[in-house]
């Protein structure tokens, strides 16, 4: 009788589950996980299918995708997709997020939309600025290398705020691509209206070459100076949100990594920042992935940058109650990380943190915890190559996280599904 294995699997593994019952005869999986499955100490993992939209986003059982120059929207995880409208643009597309009324908000660099409910209708959004103006991204001068106006590094953008959905998000960008100015992004309609929260300063090392300073990209009265935005958050025992920035030093005593704590009125429809805290690249406030879990603030350090020969880069992945934020020595520090990350998310006791590839020895590599922190896998599924994991969005119903994977930490690649296993 032939025995098959798991793909991703070494047979080794794959003998001692058979050895422990793990498997049936024939190479099955359990009921819950699959055909074609990996599987790691701490996790199950697959691609999303060949054969189907590339999901771009997931929320419950709703999955959105996109292709063939539609748009899809499933209620089944991804099983059919019985929902679909014309987009002629899908392969721009690099921002999507579902919404508790079945409202999906997607972007393409320089383009932003609300498809409504199964897709019912799809209509582009003219973004409103702080003053209530239009806010129209500029047309790019290379539509082929189209700076990103929308994109989010983050996988969770929606936050219940005193019983209402908030979508907010900042864009990462300024990355291989024209100039764009770094905003934060919100809607608290439900995906009607989109618009800015903040503009950070007018950063002159992210401007069009030769752009004269009265057509400068960015907030002309804001002397706070980003590369781009990393994560953005909310805490609900404060009612506060929490972003963070980069990227280095590139203009002389203008520090691009920040911290930011805000407020929203929500009658006045009206933004309060403030600078918590600024730093240099190689501390662990060049950070990501911020979350909130039982009233403390977790991040990982993105840290790199200039350095002495004798120091060491403050790396790894932190907690935080929100006042002890600008004191690094009342930080807890739940992993000491060798190398710089820059995404997160928390989904109940669990914490799932991609590898960042182009500073990292691993190929598609992954830390988690399954008890909030206390303890820790690490793993490189090389079978998949040289991916970065980006835009995690919290487990769908069936338990599985998707993870945005990367080439070359920008290009759109694969979907990769994780589902935890039970903490021990």
């Amino acid at each position: 009788m032939k025995i098959g294995f798991p793909v991703g699997l070494p047979r080794s593994v794959s003998l001692l589950l058979l050895s422990l019952g793990g498997l049936a005869v024939g190479g099955r999986l359990p009921a819950a996980v699959p055909a074609g499955t990996g599987e790691t100490a701490h996790f199950w993992y697959r691609l999303a299918p060949k054969d189907g939209p590339h999901i771009d986003t997931q929320r419950g059982s709703q999955a959105f995708g996109l292709g063939d120059g539609k748009i899809f929207f499933s209620e089944d995880n991804g099983r059919t997709w019985p929902y679909t409208a014309a987009f002629a643009d899908t392969a721009q597309v690099n921002f999507s997020c579902i919404l508790e009324n079945g409202n999906v908000v997607f972007a393409t660099p320089h383009r932003i939309f609300v498809a409504t409910h199964r897709l019912r209708s799809v209509r582009e959004l003219t973004v409103k600025d702080r003053d209530g103006s239009d806010f129209r991204p500029p047309p790019p001068r290379n539509p082929d290398n189209a700076g990103w106006y929308f994109y989010s590094l983050d996988g969770v953008n929606t936050f219940d705020v005193g019983g209402r959905e908030m979508l907010i998000w900042g864009n990462y960008a300024n990355v291989r691509t024209e100039p764009v100015s770094s905003n934060l992004y919100y809607s608290f309609d439900g995906g009607e209206t989109v618009r800015i929260a903040y503009t950070f300063g007018q950063n002159p090392k992210h401007q069009y070459p030769g752009a004269a300073p009265s057509s400068w990209l960015g907030a002309a009265d804001n002397p706070v100076l980003c590369r781009h935005v990393h994560s953005v958050s909310y805490h609900p025992a404060e009612n506060a949100f929490y972003a963070c920035t980069g990227d280095n030093n590139r203009v002389h005593g203008k520090p691009e990594c920040h911290w930011l704590r805000g407020t929203y009125d929500a009658r006045a429809d009206r933004w309060e920042w403030r600078v918590v805290v600024s730093s240099e690249s190689k501390s662990r406030f060049k950070s990501g992935g911020i979350n909130v879990a039982d009233g403390q603030i977790y991040w990982v350090a993105d840290a790199n940058g200039e350095k002495r020969p004798d120091e060491k880069y403050d790396r790894g992945i932190f907690r935080s109650a929100p006042a002890d934020l600008p004191f690094p020595e009342r930080h807890v520090k739940l992993y000491d990380a060798p190398y710089e990350l820059a995404v997160m998310t928390i989904d109940g006791d669990v914490l799932l943190a991609p590898e960042y590839g182009p500073a990292n020895p691993c190929l598609t590599g992954f830390l988690i915890s399954t008890d909030r922190g206390r303890t820790w896998g690490v793993y490189d599924l090389k079978e998949f190559g040289d991916r970065s994991g980006v835009r995690v969005n919290r487990r769908n119903s069936e338990g599985w996280f998707r993870v945005d994977l990367r080439a070359k930490w920008l290009d759109r690649a694969e979907v990769l599904f994780i589902k935890p296993k039970p903490a021990r």
